[in-house]
This record gives structure tokens, sequence and C-alpha cells, in this order.
């Protein structure tokens, strides 16, 4: 049994990420073998100061919360999303109260969200790590920042999302494959990706990785090439991507070209890895936090599974289905890494990074706490480089 201590921190961790009162239960038990009754938990909430509804937070400090994600990157988030959103932040309200205050302060924005439902197709899987749906998402590329991730198909729990200079580049991809394979000290079953030259190192470890095993789906079947558009989970995912946050990083980028403080050049893609990548990344990390920890609702027409994706991804027993993760050997792995690149130390070309640093250094210039000071920073820099030349 863990200390108290201890467990407090678990019922704070999974009650911030707005998991039910069976769900922390259950996971407690699986994950940590805590086995509490349900007055227990209450009674410790309770101590801790964790309320769903008693409390609520004050009504001023929620109606700027959400005024600040609806001018930024949450101008085309849905109540339900922002609501866990706010309980993440700490915050006690309701979703009803996330909602009329969205209609309120962003009656276009409902509008919008409306007019843009769309009829999904059906899409089933076997348990966690059967089917990994990877691949590359290009549409902040033209300013410089590439992503690149993948999700699981079975629970649509997002494994990894990585804002970088390049998503094409086969050994960078592959460092974040070797990456989470090490950490969950295990392969997927198969990992499906489209015919991009970038997948190609992948491909040779996965199999690598896959050759020995005894099941049918061992060595060269492990890995399954086809067409993007049919990529069906991870292109789901970009569309959620694009509404929770890249939307507001293309429409800031575009305002930069139309103003002509962007020419699409060497210098002009780098001032802009320099003062947004680490931004992006940050923002990517939070609402791939949220996506894993949000509650996918069940449809009668689709055979999928419905839950939050981490419990699904790391509790399949809940869901009566069972974990296709295939065993590795340590020392591969490490053959692997050997022929991985990692991420850079620097967001932008060094010698860019260098004049920056010291242009900001001598102009007395702080480093951006958020994406409009980012964007102040950038045209700043812009200019004075600029002057330089």
């Amino acid at each position: 049994m863990p200390a108290l201590s201890d467990l407090d921190e678990y019922i704070k961790l999974y009650f911030r990420l707005s998991f039910s009162n069976k769900e922390i239960l259950a996971i407690l038990a699986h994950h940590s073998q805590i086995v509490i009754s349900v007055r227990t938990l209450k009674r410790i909430c309770r101590r801790l100061g964790l309320f769903r509804r008693k409390n609520q937070s004050d009504l001023d400090e929620v109606l700027t919360f959400v005024q600040q994600q609806v001018m930024t990157n949450g101008q085309m988030q849905g109540y339900r999303w922002l609501h866990l959103r706010a309980v993440q932040q700490g915050f006690v309200v309701s979703q009803d109260t996330i909602r009329r205050i969205i209609k309120l302060v962003d009656p276009h924005g409902v509008e919008v969200r409306r007019a843009r439902r769309l009829r999904r197709r059906q899409y089933s899987c076997r348990g966690p790590n059967a089917l990994w749906h990877m691949d590359g998402y290009d549409k902040l590329k033209p300013y410089g920042i590439a992503i690149h991730g993948c999700i699981d198909g079975f629970s649509r729990n997002v494994l990894w999302m990585e804002a970088n200079t390049t998503n094409s580049d086969p050994k960078v991809v592959a460092s974040y494959f070797i990456k989470t394979v090490s950490n969950i000290l295990g392969c997927p079953e198969r990992i499906r990706a489209d015919r991009g030259t970038e997948n190609g190192c992948v491909e040779e470890m996965q199999i690598f990785l896959r050759r020995n095993h005894p099941d049918s789906f061992a060595g060269d079947r492990s890995f399954l090439y086809g067409r993007s558009t049919a990529n069906q989970c991870i292109e789901a995912w970009w569309g959620t991507l694009r509404k929770q946050s890249a939307q507001f990083w293309m429409n800031l980028f575009q305002t930069f070209q139309d103003d002509g403080h962007f020419t699409g050049d060497f210098l002009d893609k780098s001032l802009i890895q320099f003062c947004f990548l680490n931004l992006v990344q940050d923002e990517l990390d939070e609402v791939v936090n949220t996506w894993n920890s949000h509650k996918i609702r069940p449809r009668s027409s689709d055979e999928a599974s419905s839950g939050r994706p981490f419990v699904m991804y790391s509790f399949p027993e809940l869901h009566s289905a069972e974990d296709r993760l295939k065993p590795i050997d340590m020392e591969e792995v490490t053959l692997c890494m050997e022929e991985c690149t990692p991420k850079g130390r620097f967001p932008c070309d060094e010698t860019v990074f260098e004049l920056c640093c010291l242009l900001m250094e001598e102009k007395g210039w702080d480093a951006p706490a958020d994406p409009l000071d980012s964007a102040d920073l950038y045209i700043m820099l812009r200019e004075e480089i600029q002057n330089i030349l």
C-alpha cells in the first residue's frame, strides 16, 4: 500500500483529468493495486477540496478563461472540450455554464462549428496496440513548422505528436517511434502509414523488431501501406487538431504573409521556428493531454469502443479488450536508436538562433509568454536582421 501522500496525488491527478469516481477506482485497483471504496474516495476528495459541483468557481474568472481561449487557440473548440480544459485548469464549473458563456461571447463560432459537422465512417479495432496509425501534418509546413503524430486505433490514444522543422526525414520520424516503443517496452502488432519516403525507417525497424514473433502479423505483415485519405483514424484526428489548435496558427501566420511580414524564404521560416516552434509544441502537448482524457461518446451506428482514450489504452480489460503489445529486446531497440536522428538542440538554424539570442540580449527583449508576444518579437527580430543585412 503506498503512502497516504502518494494516494492523494494519484486521486488529484485523475480528478483533474475529469475521470469519474468509477474510473478512478478502477485505475487505482489495476494500475497501483490500491483498492478503496466509493465512500472512502469521496471522503478523500472532500479532504483535498476536490469538488465537481460544490464551491463553484467565480463566474468572472471562468468568463475571463473562456474569453482568453476564444481569442486565441480555442476559437474552434466546442463547449465539452473547453469544459474539460477548464476543469484541468482547476475550475469547478458545469458544462452548461461553459456552453452558455461560449454562446454569449462567441455566437458566430457556435454557428461555424454547427455547420462543420461530419458524418464519420465506421471503424473498429481489436485492442490497444493492435494497429497504430501514423502520419505527417503539413498545414503549417509552408511557414517552417512540420508536425508528425501517431494514434492507437482501438483507444484513439495519441502516442506522439511532435512539432519540428521537418516531418519528411525518415530518421527523425523513426526517433519518435523508437522513443515511444522504448517508453512502453513493446511495439504494436501492426502500423499503418501512407507511402511517403519518411516512413521507410519506421517500416524497417518495425519489421526488424517483429521478425521473430509467432503471430500471423509478424515480420513483413506488421507494417501496412495505404492511401493517406484511407488512414482514417489519424486523418480524423487531424480534423480535431485543426479545430483545437492549428487553425489559430494558420490564421496568425497568414496574417504575417498578408501584411508583408513573411515571404517564405529561409530567414522568415527560421524566425517563425525561433519564435513559435516551442509554443506550438507546448500547445500540442496540451491538446493531446485534453484529448487523451476526454470521453468519446458511444454511437449506435459505430462499432468503435467508447470511453476515455487514456483509460481504454492503459486498461483495456475495462472494455473487454486485450492489449496487443508485442515484446521487444531492448538491445535491438538500442541498435535502432543509433540509426535515428533525435530533435535538435535548437528550434531553428543554429546561426539564426544565436543571432536572435544576441539581439534579444542587446535590446533587452524578454522571451515571449504567449502567441501575441511571439508575434511582436518575430516582427522586431525580422526588421532588425533585415537592417543588418
